[in-house]
């Protein structure tokens, strides 16, 4: 009955959403281009969140075959050979017949040990170039020798505050080809695949019950249907074990009326003579012939449509892929499966249920982007916030069949990266929260309910399946703090004061367990102290400026939600507790130009129980792996979260400017090329980065492990710090630094690595747009709040998304705040330090005002 509810929820969601004049093309809008020479890494995740995702490629190629409950970089679905999924395109008249796809760059010249290489052989375009807007992705193909040119389409919608139409099986591609000769053409354009059923990518020699790799597709059949308004092959398995996670369904279709044909199998693939049988029988006349079920077990599926073109005109070419594969297993034993999956019955059914909704969703997506794209942020925000919104969509995140989000902190090429929605990670990300704020609380949920144990231990990693109090059973100093200021947040977005009713015992367990025996404040005096395991995978011992600040920003953050719970005491214990601890943080860490760490041995104090995980030598009388003197690129991470979550300054601002001014001055490298790092490497060269740490008085022998590295998260967070702090120029340098790295020919721009690719904490780079519009929103005091800068900027709390536009008329502001999504609840607009009274407005109204 629950998934019944759910499904008839978004089919509601979506019919509302239904349109006429299905196929009409629309404009994308575009941010970043990337000419030939930086086609190499481009790699745009295509899916929807929790979906699993195949990646367009910047020359048009399809890569990265992600479908199947697990990462598969460079995984292109084959058994052997050379015959990945790839479109094509046959022009009649001209007798010509190109693979769809840009130029080999000269490092695929390689003969791969004399096997076959994907597309190698295939004929291509001569020239290629990528535009994209996320999430939308753009390939331009042109050769003098062909009479057409063409633009290759893909995208899946992204919808902020409807997770559900964010979080659909699909990826749409559209081939809109134009006539460049000066007679009338035949075009044909053909998408083929081999039935991969079965076969998930794995680089590894274990299934998923630990055995030897299954053999992968068997008994894999392929069949052509006709549904409601579209068509196309229905590709299945009648062998692989259907609880296997590489088992399920895959659908290639096309809603184009007429022109079809299509193949649902090829010869025997021996000696590739498959791709050698498609080749001619496309390249006859553009129309595709059916073929007897070869006796292969990935037999090759082919899908076709021909349409003439006069000259000057352009045709389009729109195909759907679809998929459903319900057998997650994450990092658990048992299957935790996929929130998608319970909401149709087979990739045929998403299909059947989403096509004809995919122009108004399209428009949607439309409008998202461009209210962003037409904010008055700089290019350089623009493009952090919303290229790395593409996490979502990665294999780092999925949704359990309950709807839960969970992630991991990234993913390897074929394994996850660090398990169970790790606190410490996840505490910089902001995406979630102010876009999806459904699927953040159900994040708050289970670092709440279920990482929680009885005497406030959060595990800083969760277990699945869900049990309360399953993890790891090692609480991280600055993952638990945060969590209570990511709850705050997440309560104040929401204006849902059942929300913290219900949570409320926990989240002041949660807080307490700090003042246990042992613990980081057993002395209640403010400072963090004890073993103080961390995001840098280590202890610090000693008060430190990281731990510090997230502990000050989280018995702030307690004391607001205690007010409101009229759990007066404890409020009054962490207003106490919070001006102690402020007063001695500026008196004892600040050095004059940033905060430090004061080392304190741990031979011989009681360490409690859960506050240490082993990696640090307890009985050390001069511990490895500490900061001590040293300046750290994210020392004010916790007073980062109380501009975001609107709570004001922890410490003297006189001295949060001076930290940051000093970051960049002692951190701050133009180039690597002079710099030493004994770690990961994720700036090289004369590329210009914020290094995670520098000692300008000296460092310790063995500092914590990843001091001269370089992460993109981390360098986020550093930056935004300098734009709440009107230190505009030097945030915005920083930002602009990172997204240079990530240019198309160095780094994919949709993969900010760091513990793999598509890593969590580089969502942060969202708060950028919060920090310069100045941006706070309480659904529980129902006030919206702006810089008084002129401008226009696009706003989301989660659950409703519009833009405010202002401008100045002598010492007066004219406000505009549209709503273009949900429904927001207001009481009070503020612009600067004045306010005017509102109200509530639905999707689609506006609201003017004169702020004086």
């Amino acid at each position: 009955m629950k998934k019944l509810v759910l499904l008839i929820l978004l089919m509601s969601e979506l019919n509302g959403l239904a349109q006429t004049n299905v196929w009409k093309p629309q404009t994308w809008p575009v941010l970043k281009r990337y000419d030939q020479q930086h086609l190499t890494r481009i790699a745009l995740p295509l899916g929807g969140i929790g979906t699993g995702t195949v990646s367009l490629g910047g020359r048009g190629q399809l890569q990265d075959w992600e479908i199947m409950n697990r990462p598969a970089k460079g995984y292109s679905t084959v058994l052997t050979g050379n015959t990945a999924p790839f479109f094509a395109i046959h022009l009649l008249e001209e007798k010509k017949t190109r693979a769809l796809l840009g130029p080999l760059e000269a490092h695929e010249y390689q003969h791969m040990e004399g096997r076959p290489v994907d597309h190698h052989g295939l004929p291509r375009f001569a020239k290629a170039s990528f535009e994209t807007a996320y999430p939308f992705g753009q390939v331009s193909l042109s050769d003098p020798a062909m009479p057409v040119s063409v633009q290759i389409k893909g995208f899946n919608p992204l919808i902020p505050a409807d997770a559900n139409a964010s979080g659909l099986p699909i990826a749409v591609l559209t081939y809109q080809v134009t006539n460049t000769g000066n007679q009338p053409l035949t075009v044909s354009v053909c998408g083929s695949m081999h039935n991969f059923i079965g076969r998930d990518g794995s680089k590894t020699n274990k299934s998923w019950k630990g055995e030897l790799e299954p053999q992968g597709a068997q008994k894999n059949r392929n069949q052509f249907r006709q549904g409601n308004g579209f068509q196309g092959i229905y590709l299945y398995s009648d062998g692989v074990d259907k609880a296997d996670p590489a088992w399920g369904t895959v659908a290639l279709t096309t809603a184009e009326p007429r022109g079809v044909s299509y193949r649902t199998s090829s010869v025997s693939n021996a000696w590739e003579n498959a791709l050698l049988d498609f080749w001619d029988d496309f390249s006859d006349d553009g129309r595709l012939t059916e073929k007897t079920a070869s006796a292969d077990e990935d037999p090759m599926a082919s899908l076709a449509v021909q349409k003439k073109i006069e000259p000057n005109k352009t045709e389009t070419f729109t195909f759907f892929l679809t998929w459903h594969f319900p057998n997650r297993f994450a990092w658990s034993r048992e299957r935790v499966g996929n929130f998608y999956t319970t909401q149709y019955a087979d990739a045929w059914a998403v299909a059947d249920k989403t096509i004809q909704f995919i122009p108004a969703l399209e428009q949607k997506t439309i409008a998202f982007v461009q209210a962003l794209l037409q904010s008055d942020y700089p290019a350089e925000v623009k493009e952090a916030a919303l290229f790395n919104l593409s996490t979502l969509r990665s294999q780092t995140v999925f949704r359990t069949d309950d709807g839960r989000l969970f992630g991991w902190e990234g993913v390897m090429d074929d394994i996850g990266s660090c398990h169970g929605s790790c606190t410490h990670v996840w505490n910089y990300e902001q995406a979630t929260a102010f876009l999806f704020g459904d699927l953040a609380r159900t994040m708050r949920d289970v670092e709440f309910n279920y990482a929680l144990d009885t005497t406030g231990l959060m595990s800083f990693r969760v277990g699945l399946p869900l049990k309360p109090g399953f993890g790891g059973g090692v609480a991280a100093a600055d993952g638990q703090m945060g969590t209570i200021m990511k709850f705050y947040r997440d309560w104040q977005l929401s204006g849902d004061m059942n929300f913290l009713t219900r949570n409320w015992p926990n989240v002041k367990r949660t807080l307490a367990f700090a003042w246990v025996p042992g613990g980081w404040d057993a002395d209640k005096d403010g400072v963090m102290e004890g073993a103080q395991h961390n995001t840098m995978d280590v202890e610090y011992f000693g008060p430190n400026p990281q731990m510090q600040f997230w502990y000050l920003g989280a018995l702030k953050a307690a004391s607001k939600m205690a007010e409101a719970m009229k759990d007066i005491a404890f409020a009054k214990t962490c207003d106490q507790i919070f001006r102690i601890g402020s007063a001695w943080t500026d008196a004892n860490l600040f050095n004059g130009d940033y905060y430090e760490q004061q080392v304190i041995p741990p031979a011989g104090q009681l360490i409690a129980k859960g506050t240490f995980s082993g990696f640090n030598k307890i009985q050390q009388e001069d511990p490895a792996y500490q900061l001590a003197k040293g300046c750290l690129v994210d020392q004010l991470v916790g007073q980062f979260m109380a501009h975001v979550c609107d709570l004001g300054y922890l410490v003297k601002p006189e001295h949060v400017q001076a930290t940051l001014q000093s970051i960049l001055k002692y951190n701050y490298r133009s180039s690597m090329t002079d710099h030493f790092n004994n770690m990961r490497s994720y700036a090289l060269g004369d590329e210009a980065a914020l290094l995670m740490a520098s000692w300008p008085k000296g460092r310790p022998k063995v500092p914590f492990p990843y001091f001269a590295e370089v992460m993109t998260g981390f360098e986020y967070t550093a930056a935004i710090g300098m734009l709440y702090e009107n230190q505009t120029e030097s945030g915005l340098r920083c930002i602009r630094n990172i997204r240079n790295r990530f240019d198309g020919s160095k780094r994919n721009p949709f993969d900010e690595a760091e513990c793999g690719h598509h890593y969590a904490r580089a969502m942060v780079s969202w708060a950028s747009t919060l920090a310069l519009s100045g941006f706070h929103y309480s659904g529980i005091s129902q006030m919206m709040s702006f810089t008084d800068q002129e401008g226009t900027y696009f706003w989301s709390n989660g659950y409703a998304w519009g833009t405010c536009a202002k401008k100045k008329a002598g010492n007066q502001v004219q406000v505009t705040l549209h709503v273009m999504h949900g429904a927001l609840p207001l009481k009070m607009l503020q612009v600067g330090k004045k306010s005017v009274n509102a109200r509530s407005l639905k999707e689609g109204e506006l609201f003017t005002a004169t702020v004086n």
